[in-house]
């Protein structure tokens, strides 16, 4: 594994290398999997300024590291980056484009970027973006490079704008007795004015929702969520509170085997995905619907080819990208693939930059 310390040494390593695959904190082992550089002596944090709300930091710098310096003065990242406790970095969750439950109320990690530094296919350095919120300047790069797994650039550098945290947190739980239930409770709550942080359902029957701000306005808030669910709820603070959206970050819910699926959908889509998965014997396989039923993450067994989850996706005319264990890439409908594949070859005209579309 080849370990550039300086962006020179890396695009050396682009200039000499017949193919390139990068990975950040290896976090993503189906993304990063066959991976032969490592980013992890590419960190650290350039500048930070608290009065402006932003920083600047390599691209091989953990998100833990970046959380504990913005924890310092009040701040955070709302979008709220997943496996922060296993060693994701800033770079790999730009590239993946993966944000947490956060992102219901604040939006995704897309909407966080200013600007960003990146390595093209043929080894030079280029730059998009700045360093300030207001700069709109040039070619969008940095919305190009979410999620683009590696295809478009090598990130080295990138600078976020980040927001106060709030002072207290309150997450409501309710049950509910089917996905349709589960399904029009998120509809419903979406659309209300409650102004949520997060908002999943776990199947079978848990909707769980997330409200923070002035801790000496909670209690009305929570009590307005109450009123608007007309179901017996059940309200946690503090480190309880804290456990459950670090659970869903951290995917401690699903088995360390199993391969991690992304799959866009819509609310209203969770009754047929669970009435296909109950079809085919996977009623009980670890999943949740994230931002108000807009994403699902899916623990596919181990034991289990993607034949099924093809059958699936084609039905929902969606698709599906493997982010932990078997290496699948995208599967299912990729109606952007041509696009990607354009400028692709304009950042890329050798093929070096690994990426399965």
């Amino acid at each position: 594994m080849q370990q550039p310390s300086t962006i020179e040494e890396l695009q050396e390593i682009v200039r000499q290398s017949p193919r390139v695959h990068v990975r950040g904190g290896g976090t993503k082992s189906a993304l990063s999997s066959g991976a032969g550089v490592s980013m992890e002596k590419l960190t650290g944090v350039i500048e930070y300024d608290p009065s402006e709300f932003t920083f600047t930091a390599r691209g091989g710098t953990p998100v833990r590291e970046v959380e504990t310096l913005l924890s310092g003065s009040g701040q955070y990242l709302p979008f709220d980056p997943v496996w922060v406790d296993q060693g994701a970095t800033l770079g790999g969750t730009i590239a993946s484009g993966l944000s947490g439950s956060g992102r219901f109320r604040y939006g995704g990690v897309r909407d966080f970027i200013l600007g960003l530094q990146f390595v093209t296919g043929d080894g030079e350095s280029h730059a998009g973006g700045g360093r300030v919120v207001k700069n709109a300047a040039g070619f969008d790069f940095p919305k190009l490079m979410v999620g683009s797994r590696g295809s478009m650039g090598i990130i080295t550098q990138v600078t976020f704008k980040v927001f106060p945290r709030p002072q207290r947190y309150a997450t409501v739980r309710v049950k509910v007795t089917s996905p349709l239930e589960g399904s029009a409770l998120l509809q419903k709550l979406a659309r209300s004015s409650l102004e949520l942080a997060c908002l999943d359902y776990q199947p079978p029957g848990e909707v769980v929702m997330r409200v923070g701000g002035l801790a000496s306005a909670l209690a009305r808030r929570v009590e307005r969520i109450t009123e608007l669910v007309a179901l017996p709820v059940e309200v946690l603070l503090d480190e309880e509170e804290q456990g459950v959206w670090r659970a869903a970050r951290e995917f401690s819910w699903m088995p360390t085997e199993d391969t991690l699926l992304k799959i866009p959908l819509l609310a209203g889509q969770i009754v047929s995905l669970e009435a296909m998965l109950s079809s085919i014997g996977l009623a009980s396989t670890p999943r949740r619907y994230s931002v108000a039923g807009n994403v699902c993450w899916l623990a596919w067994p181990a034991d289990r080819g993607p034949a099924d989850l093809v059958a699936i996706l084609s039905k929902l005319d969606s698709r599906a990208m493997a982010i932990r264990g078997k290496p699948w890439g995208v599967l299912g409908s990729v109606r952007d693939a041509e696009f990607q594949k354009r400028l692709a070859q304009i950042l890329d005209p050798a093929g070096k930059l690994a990426c399965r579309y």
